[in-house]
């Protein structure tokens, strides 16, 4: 069964939300998903997307970050503009503003993808907290990788899928942002 981008940002969000109310901390961190890094999110999410038969062969790798056979080739990037201490993150944009091939961005990721030679649909999801009410706001972060994408990069991608979890256990990551979207092609790849 084929599973839509939607499909897939829902049963990611929901397992994030799921990880977060188990109370377990991350390394010397509080509670909560907020702290996790990427890598681990992701590894902690699709534990509980399997259940779910349509993810039950899903595996991380390296390339991509989440491999949904025959269906998703999946790249995640994670944004949050404050530390678990609450001080403002340094840079914390630039996990998906930084348009220069070969880099770990979420544009890297993008190129990453149209390059790769997979057969799966190519997709990027990125995450994000913030406060209940947002003190620093990721919409212009996520504004701009789209147009950064589209009109430095020529990637075309589909429109934008977003989810957003409130109530989160840390007390800093309040509030979970998952935005999705397929990537579909370029016309210039840097």
């Amino acid at each position: 069964m084929q599973c839509s981008l939607e499909t897939v940002v829902d049963a990611f969000a929901s397992a994030l939300r799921t990880v977060d109310g188990s109370g377990v901390a991350h390394k010397a961190f509080r509670p909560g998903i907020g702290p996790y890094g990427e890598a681990d999110a992701v590894r902690a999410a699709l534990q509980h997307m399997r259940s779910d038969s349509r993810f039950a062969e899903a595996r991380t790798k390296r390339l991509p970050d989440m491999l949904i056979p025959g269906q998703w080739a999946l790249e995640f990037k994670v944004i949050r503009s404050f530390g678990d201490n609450g001080l403002p993150a340094e840079h914390w944009s630039e996990n998906v503003l930084h348009p220069y091939s070969g880099n770990t961005t979420s544009l890297g990721d993008c190129l990453k993808l149209i390059l790769s030679g997979l057969p799966e649909r190519k997709g990027i999801v990125v995450f994000g907290f913030e406060h209940a009410q947002a003190v620093v706001p990721l919409d212009p972060a996520i504004r701009s990788f789209e147009l950064l994408a589209h009109h430095i990069l020529q990637i075309q991608l589909s429109p934008g899928v977003e989810r957003r979890v409130d109530g989160l256990s840390h007390p800093v990551h309040q509030v979970l942002r998952v935005f999705g979207w397929e990537v579909l092609n370029a016309t210039h790849v840097a």
